[in-house]
Parts: structure tokens; C-alpha cells; sequence
């Protein structure tokens, strides 16, 4: 069986899983499914950094390259990699918006002060905090992960400046969204799904970013912020993306 023949029957067997069981129930039985599934790809030519897992290649799933064990992604192992050698010194509090289950799973067992936090039901969250209105004190979290949110958020100004708001002095907010080159893109009068698709990449986003954009942005509300490029041979042992921005927003 071809890469595209298992990518295939990934989809339709997380499809079908999807339609006969309860969501909690699924969170909670996702290691045992997935360990199974991972019996396919066990090997020692790649690792997977945030499940240890090794593997002999990655599930391709829609240009992304997906573990077999725990399903992070390219980006997910790019943020742990990140978050793990850089920020996790010190005992931080950590705010997580919608997390990947995965990266939820890790971050609990290595932080002590760690709250997750998501409106939308499709994540693990302690906490339903709307990102344009965060219920939290000023100056509460050293560290906030705010990964492909934005992008879904009409007023991101004001998110953004909830972001300062709530982070301490001297604290850093790791943000991440798709990218594209030029000026950022929006236009708030499409509302329509099958149109947002079309012009911003996926039926809930709101806009494009670009790099520069988002950077100007974030400025404005007062942030310092860091752009970091990555690059990377395809072909690299944790299946990080070639190349990858990652902004480091700091108070």
C-alpha cells in the first residue's frame, strides 16, 4: 500500500471513529488507537520530538506531515522544539489558546502552571477564555501560545492587546498564523464559508496575514517582537516544515 493509499485510510477510519463515538470518549481512548495505527510506521529513520516516538516515516496528510502516535504536525514540533529549549526555565505560567491534543498532553506534564483555554469544543481546555476579552488579572502569564488563532479573530486589535494586557513584564507570547507575501489580506463583508475559503485559505478565517503585517500589528498594542525564520532540509529527522516563521512577541 502506497503513502496516499494510507493517508487515505487514515482519513476515512478517523471519519468513521469520529461518527461513533463521543468526542470526550475519543480524547481520552486516542493513545490507544493511535498506537495501534502507529505498528505501521514504527522505525528509526525519524523521531517525533514531542512523543519520542520512532518511526521509519511520517503520514503525508495534506501537505503536511503527520506522527502516527500522537498526530502532532510539522508546526507542533517546531513549537515544542521551541518552547522546550527557550522558555520553559523558571517554573512559568503558560496560557495555551487551542491546542493541538498533543502538545496539551506534553505542555501538562511539563508545566507545572499551565492553562489551556478554547471557545470552540474542538480542543482539551481547562478554560473558555474569549481571546478579545480574556477573564484573567493584568499581568498573569510569562508565557502565552497563541498558534493559527489570530487569523480567525474579526477584532484581532483587540486581541492582541488582550495579549499584552495579561502577560507579565518581561513575558513572551509565541504566535504563529498561515503567511503570505504582500500586505495583509481581509475583507470583512465575505462572510460566506465557501468564499472565505477562497480568498483567506480556510472557511473560518478572516484574513491572511503577512509577516510584516502581523509584526506592525503587534507593535502597535505595544509588543516587541522577533521574527524567526527556520529552515530546514526536507528531509529532516523530526519532519520540521523547510522553512517556517515563528514570531516572538515580547512585554
Amino acid at each position: 500500500m502506497t503513502n496516499s493509499q494510507y493517508m487515505n485510510l487514515y482519513s476515512r477510519l478517523k471519519s468513521i471513529v469520529l461518527s461513533l463515538l463521543p468526542r470526550k470518549l475519543l480524547f481520552r481512548y486516542e493513545g490507544v488507537f493511535r498506537s495501534i495505527y502507529y505498528l505501521k510506521y514504527k522505525g528509526k529513520d525519524y523521531c517525533c520530538n514531542i512523543c519520542n516516538a520512532g518511526l521509519k516515516s511520517f503520514v503525508p496528510m495534506n501537505g503536511d506531515r503527520l506522527c502516527p502516535k500522537c498526530g502532532s504536525l510539522e508546526r507542533t514540533r517546531r513549537l515544542w522544539n521551541i518552547v522546550s529549549t527557550s522558555f520553559l526555565a523558571n517554573d512559568p505560567v503558560v496560557l495555551d489558546f487551542s491546542p493541538s491534543r498533543n502538545m496539551y498532553r506534553k505542555m501538562k506534564k511539563a508545566v507545572k502552571n499551565y492553562i489551556s483555554t478554547d471557545l470552540s469544543g474542538d480542543f482539551i481546555a481547562d478554560q473558555s477564555y474569549d481571546i478579545t476579552n480574556i477573564e484573567c488579572p493584568n499581568n498573569q502569564f510569562d508565557l502565552i501560545l497563541c498558534y493559527h488563532v489570530l487569523e480567525h479573530i474579526d477584532d484581532d486589535q483587540k486581541a492582541m492587546s488582550e495579549l499584552y494586557r495579561v502577560l507579565k513584564p518581561g513575558g513572551h507570547c509565541i504566535i504563529q498564523t498561515p503567511f503570505h507575501e504582500g500586505d495583509i489580506y481581509e475583507d470583512s463583508s465575505i462572510t460566506d464559508p465557501v468564499e472565505r475559503e477562497i480568498h483567506f485559505g480556510q472557511d473560518d478565517h478572516v484574513r491572511i496575514y503577512s509577516v510584516d503585517g502581523l509584526k506592525e500589528r503587534l507593535e502597535k498594542v505595544g509588543f516587541e517582537v522577533d521574527v524567526r525564520t527556520f529552515e530546514e532540509q526536507r528531509e529532516n529527522q523530526y519532519a520540521y516544515a523547510e522553512k517556517e516563521v515563528v514570531l516572538i512577541a515580547s512585554r
